[in-house]
């Protein structure tokens, strides 16, 4: 029986209805360079149709190989955990259905081309309707997502650098919208004491959403203190040719087995300075609480263009709304890592005197509480020649499905498609119930789960989500 193929594109998701629009594009971009294969999408969070939705839409026109793309710039948390943790699960509940998993967009020359566009363009507008200004006499100012991932986060500065030096501006700096530092508004602060007549701020996003809203809102406040400065806001990358170009490489990078991942700087692998507790993290989803939830609230003033007003108590009780607090990535909460146990072995860990200290009540409580999943049994550790150890066991109802094969480098590239560096055994497996109902008529069953994540080592950093914090 020859193999059927289809394409996979999986997303974060946004409560903003426009960012769900743009992310459509990608499907039907890849639709028009694949013909003769089915492509679909499918969210994280926040959006539907959520990505089991999509792999059933391919399970049905008889896919029997998702080549399946993630939907991000670099390999943080979502790309490395959250969506791989999903299509196992699927996997195993589906053992008619390989799924081949691609990489992320990462440092890709054509991306950095994309983005200089979009800057180019911001440029030529703010000199003709602004008046000329000099590249030297200018900043530029890249906004990254930001992560609890240092390597991803280390992306967003070697792009700033090669579309400072690539394009030639007087001076380039990297901020973030949230979870790490600088954060926008801090990182504005700074760069406006640096003495350039303007500076140009570019989101280096997919698309729009929450968070682009929100720079472009901090950008307008640090400009209302500097009035002396031009600040001029660049769009972010979106339908761009290049950027529809890279994800068509990504696909095929999967059929080839030539999609290599960073897995020496991964922190799940490596001891990365002051993030040495994160080695051996399970690797487990933790969006199953806002799976398919939709985007903002009906009759909010933001009409779908949603810039999360709506999470505002205040704001919600001035147009009759009602409030829920939603989860967050962004947002300034829990800045003191509640139980951090694990010493840094470099920076002598805030919390490593715990790590010996029986719990107490309260600790204990939080530690048991349940939630909507199951966690998986993923363990990174020095077991293989990268240093990095996938058991992957895949439980559902009387269903066991064990994905604890070793296999060296080309087969682990024809297998899952990528590849992790030179010749090494490569673990997955996974543990997972679920509880999910679809139009298609079965169901997901997502049982107990106890999600711990390891803390941002830095979430009390001055300058980070801390500096979000509405004043009193």
């Amino acid at each position: 029986m020859s193999e059927k193929l289809g394409i996979m594109v999986c997303g974060h998701g946004s409560r903003n209805q426009n960012a769900a629009r743009e992310f459509a594009i990608i499907a039907e971009a890849l639709r028009a360079r694949n013909p003769d294969m089915p492509v679909e999408y499918g969210y994280l969070e926040f959006c539907n149709p959520v990505i089991s939705a999509g792999l059933d839409k391919l399970r049905a026109e008889g896919v029997t190989r998702v080549l399946a793309v993630p939907g991000m710039l670099f390999a943080a948390g979502h790309a490395k955990n959250d969506i791989p943790s999903v299509l196992n699960t699927y996997q195993a509940q589906n053992p008619g259905m390989v799924i081949n998993y691609g990489r992320e967009l990462g440092i890709d020359l054509k991306m950095i081309r994309a983005a200089g566009d979009r800057i180019q363009e911001a440029v030529d507008k703010a000199n003709a309707e602004l008046g000329f200004v000099d590249k030297h006499d200018t900043l530029l100012m890249v906004v990254g997502r930001g992560s609890s991932d240092p390597d991803a986060n280390s992306n967003a500065s070697k792009v700033m650098r090669m579309l400072w030096e690539g394009m030639g501006f007087g001076w380039g700096e990297t901020c973030y919208s949230g979870v790490t530092f600088p954060l926008v508004e801090p990182g504005l602060t700074h760069a406006a004491k640096l003495g350039y007549k303007r500076i140009i701020v570019f989101p280096y996003f997919l698309f729009t959403g929450v968070l682009v809203k929100r720079i472009y809102s901090y950008t307008d406040e640090v400009a209302a203190r500097h009035p002396e400065i031009q600040f001029v806001k660049a769009s972010y990358l979106n339908d761009h040719p290049l950027v529809l170009d890279a994800f068509q490489d990504r696909v095929k990078e999967i059929l080839e087995g030539a999609a290599v991942m960073n897995c020496q700087m991964c922190k799940y692998r490596e001891q990365v300075l002051g993030f040495e507790a994160d080695i051996g993290q399970p690797q487990e989803s933790h969006h199953h609480h806002v799976e398919g939830i939709g985007g903002g609230l009906e009759n909010c003033p933001c009409k779908g263009d949603c810039d999360a007003s709506c999470r505002d108590p205040d704001f919600c009780k001035e147009h009759g709304l009602p409030w829920t607090p939603v989860h967050s990535h962004a947002e300034p909460n829990d800045l003191e890592p509640a139980f951090d146990y694990a010493p840094s072995t470099t920076l002598g860990g805030k919390y490593g005197h715990l790590m010996n200290a029986a719990p107490d009540a309260e600790l204990e409580a939080v530690m048991s509480a349940p939630s909507s999943g199951k966690a998986a049994a993923h363990e990174h550790g020095p077991n293989c020649g990268c240093g990095h150890h996938h058991g992957h066991e895949h439980g559902h109802d009387d269903h066991h499905h064990d994905h604890g094969h070793d296999h060296e480098h080309e087969d682990h590239a024809r297998a899952h498609g990528h590849s992790h560096g030179d010749e090494h055994g490569h673990d997955h497996g996974h543990s997972h119930g679920h509880d999910h109902d679809h139009a298609g008529g079965h169901s997901h069953d997502h049982g107990h789960h106890d999600h711990h994540h390891a803390p941002y080592p830095h979430a009390d950093h001055p300058l980070g989500p801390k500096s979000m914090q509405k004043k009193k």
